[in-house]
């Protein structure tokens, strides 16, 4: 029975933040007025004008602390990385310099001899045109005779 009864204390009590922030049309006409009043019609413009220069002021030092609040921060993050990456290194072995996984086979690695790559020869030294030959006539063909 008296959780029955809690719940509906819970549903029935009003949310007091939410309730506070929440200004509509009919409290800012209420506000203005009650301004107006007190204040004057001659001194509202040069007070809202100074209201005004106050929030500016207040966001902008608020803004400044915050950003100040997220540099130290991400310092304070960037060195607590720094800190773990040199006591990882720490507790690794030392790197080797590299090599490869696969080292290649020594020697000859074949079932016959018919598997043998032969290894591949020198080009032959390329063959130079007659010395009378020009650039815009078609090289003649070399040929060979026979040695009897």
């Amino acid at each position: 029975m008296q959780s029955a009864h809690a719940a509906t204390v819970v549903k029935n009590y009003p949310r007091i933040y939410d309730d506070a922030m929440n200004l509509g049309m009919p409290e800012m006409i209420f506000i203005f007025l009650l301004a107006l009043v007190v204040v004057g019609p001659k001194r509202l413009p040069e007070l809202a004008r100074q209201l005004g220069k106050w929030t500016a002021e207040f966001k902008r030092a608020s803004n400044e602390f915050k950003n100040q609040l997220e540099t130290e921060m991400m310092n304070i993050e960037l060195d607590e990385r720094a800190r773990k990456q040199t006591e990882a290194s720490k507790a690794l072995p030392p790197e080797k310099p590299w090599e490869p996984a696969i080292l290649p086979p020594v020697g000859v690695v074949s079932r016959s001899t018919a598997d043998a790559v032969p290894e591949p020869e020198a080009d032959p030294e390329p063959r130079e045109l007659p010395p009378d030959a020009s650039m815009n006539e078609p090289p003649t063909p070399v040929r060979s005779t026979p040695d009897a």
